[in-house]
């Protein structure tokens, strides 16, 4: 009895006290109906529960997993987000065309600066943002900076390639420190490459090498330079490669004519090739430059005349076709050339002609008149005009005879009248590429070139003889010209002068700014020939080198700025020192 009475007091006791701590308890009697719930709802409430904790974890991992806010751009730039393993220069590349930038490398350079990244840094992050400095609201439009046709031009000569490239800035940028006021640059070479991107059925395809032209001419413009585009007119290599049809033919197999095995001619008299080059020089002219400048304006020099055949001869008979191609000495004996061809990328040491087989005749009445004093020389050029057919020893001869019908000359004047017409309502000026020797006024080299001087003077603003020393070879019996500068250079510009004169056209000579067939290239040789021709009525001068290197020209414009006023002298001694209005430049830059 007594271990059941033990028990029982137990029992009561475990009862007692959990109805004690029931009461004392947050539970009521609605604990009792959920408890009583189906074994469904209550899965059902813990899985409730769970998808609440599940969202929340879920919002909690969004937010750690948003990215940064994108920085703003400030005006003027944009933001770029790299992408894995993109260099800098890739992205400078990219953005140079929406940039005020004119090349990549110095985009490359200003992302870095503006970034603050080391002049070695290239490779980026991935979701790096880089800063893109130069942002233009809209492509850059230039307009020309019109100028009197006798602004004094002070110039140096680049290839396209070489224009468009960060050395060629550099260039451009030295020769303004020293006294320079003005670039000529390459749109079409004597090869036929245009330099630009032009759209055209006769071109087709081909490198560009200067990528914006307007944004080019605004930075020559911001330097206070004068913009001169050159374009090689009827040399034209790539055309003729391209299209045949279009080169002079041959009248013996009725192909393409050959000028000493050279492929390398359009048929100047063509209308084709003719509206071809005005089509590009207006082009150009509503880019923005401040002149139009036009080589190789002229009928190839060289070859066998007899078998060239033009448009222009068609109607004729072929008895004074065959007149104007008679005498095949050539006229195109180097000191009718270039020096050299300029190749793209600025470099060349292929002399356009350096033959002197077919040298004039030193004896004869032109080459002997060259070294005779003032009066004497301008009554013989006088009379070389009025009579060209006895301007040569000997009198009358049927070599010298002008053809009859239409000449070349007239089919060179006929295209420079439409062309100008067309050009000068850009504002922009017209100047043309002539030949040193054609002041001499030569049958033989009017005959062939078609360069009649006086009549070309009509239309266009400026001739720019190219008087180089070297290329006199076998003329006033100086056995080396190219160390004779102010003897060639003053009796070039002084039968330029009296040809020209009353026209209204300026003298504006290339220069010679290389050594070859010369010993005494140096600055000094610069400063004579400047010299020279600022004495014999030159307005400004233009520097050619083919390889685009002008370090003596460099050297010579300090000197002769320096020395440029001698004291007590009425003139400056080398240049005037003309400068575009700064006032129009001002205006240029804020459209």
């Amino acid at each position: 009895m007594r271990l059941s009475s033990v028990r029982v007091v137990t029992g009561i006791s475990c009862l007692l006290f959990g109805a004690a701590a029931w009461r004392l308890g947050p539970h009521s009697a609605n604990d009792f109906v959920a408890e009583a719930q189906t074994p469904q709802a209550a899965r059902l409430a813990v899985a409730t529960q769970n998808a609440g904790k599940l969202r929340s974890a879920s919002v909690t991992s969004a937010k750690t997993s948003i990215p940064d806010p994108k920085p703003v751009a400030a005006p003027g730039t944009e933001i770029y987000t790299a992408k894995r393993g993109e260099a800098i220069p890739t992205i400078a590349r990219r953005y140079l065309s929406k940039t005020s930038y004119l090349t990549s490398s110095e985009l490359a350079d200003a992302i870095r600066g503006v970034n603050h990244k080391t002049d070695s840094s290239n490779i980026l992050k991935a979701n790096e943002n880089i800063v893109i400095p130069g942002i233009l609201a809209g492509p850059v439009t230039e307009k020309t900076i019109p100028v009197a046709r006798d602004f004094e031009v002070r110039a140096i000569y680049l290839t396209g390639f070489m224009a468009g490239s960060e050395h060629g800035i550099r260039v451009i940028k030295h020769w303004r420190e020293v006294g320079g006021n003005a670039v000529v640059f390459d749109i079409k070479d004597s090869d036929g490459s245009v330099t630009i991107a032009y759209d055209h059925p006769l071109l087709g395809q081909h490198n560009v090498y200067v990528h914006d032209v307007p944004k080019l001419v605004r930075f020559l413009h911001q330097q206070n330079m004068h913009a001169i585009a050159r374009i090689a007119i009827f040399r034209d290599e790539r055309l003729v490669v391209n299209h045949p049809e279009l080169a002079v033919q041959s009248r013996k197999n009725k192909t393409a004519w050959r000028e000493n095995g050279k492929l390398v001619w359009t048929d100047p008299s063509n209308p084709q090739v003719q509206d071809y080059n005005i089509a590009l020089a207006k082009h150009v002219a509503q880019l923005g430059v401040d002149e139009i400048q036009f080589d190789y304006v002229r009928f190839p020099a060289e070859g066998d005349q007899k078998d060239a055949a033009f448009v222009f001869q068609k109607d004729q008979p072929e008895a004074a076709q065959a007149d104007a191609s008679s005498n095949n000495d050539s006229c195109g004996d180097g000191r009718l050339a270039r020096p050299a061809d300029a190749k793209q990328g600025g470099t060349s040491t292929t002399a356009d002609t350096k033959s002197a087989s077919t040298t004039t005749n030193p004896s004869s009445s032109e080459t002997s008149s060259a070294s005779s004093p003032g009066a004497k020389r301008q009554k013989h050029a006088m009379a070389s005009m009025k009579n060209p057919a006895k301007s040569r020893k000997g009198g009358t001869n049927a070599a010298c005879h002008l053809p009859r019908g239409p000449q070349r000359s007239e089919v060179i004047a006929g295209f420079l009248k439409k062309a100008y017409s067309e050009l000068h309502p850009t504002g922009a000026l017209l100047s043309l590429d002539v030949f040193g020797v054609m002041a001499w006024q030569r049958p033989i080299d009017l005959s062939h070139t078609g360069q009649d001087i006086v009549q070309m003077a009509r239309y266009c603003d400026v001739l720019s003889p190219m008087i180089y020393p070297s290329h006199f070879f076998g003329m006033d019996k100086i056995a080396h010209p190219g160390d004779e500068p102010a003897h060639f250079i003053g009796e070039s510009m002084d039968r330029f002068e009296l040809i020209t004169k009353g026209s209204g056209v300026v003298i504006r000579p290339w220069l010679q700014a290389f050594h070859w067939r010369t010993k005494t290239y140096s600055p000094e040789y610069i400063k004579i020939q400047v010299e020279t021709a600022k004495e014999k009525g030159g307005i400004g001068f233009l520097f050619w080198n083919a390889a685009n290197d002008y370090s003596k020209p460099f050297t010579a414009m300090p000197e002769m700025k320096s020395a440029n006023h001698k004291e007590g002298a009425k003139d400056p001694r080398y240049f005037r020192g003309d400068e575009l209005p700064s006032s129009t430049i001002a205006l240029n830059s804020t459209k």
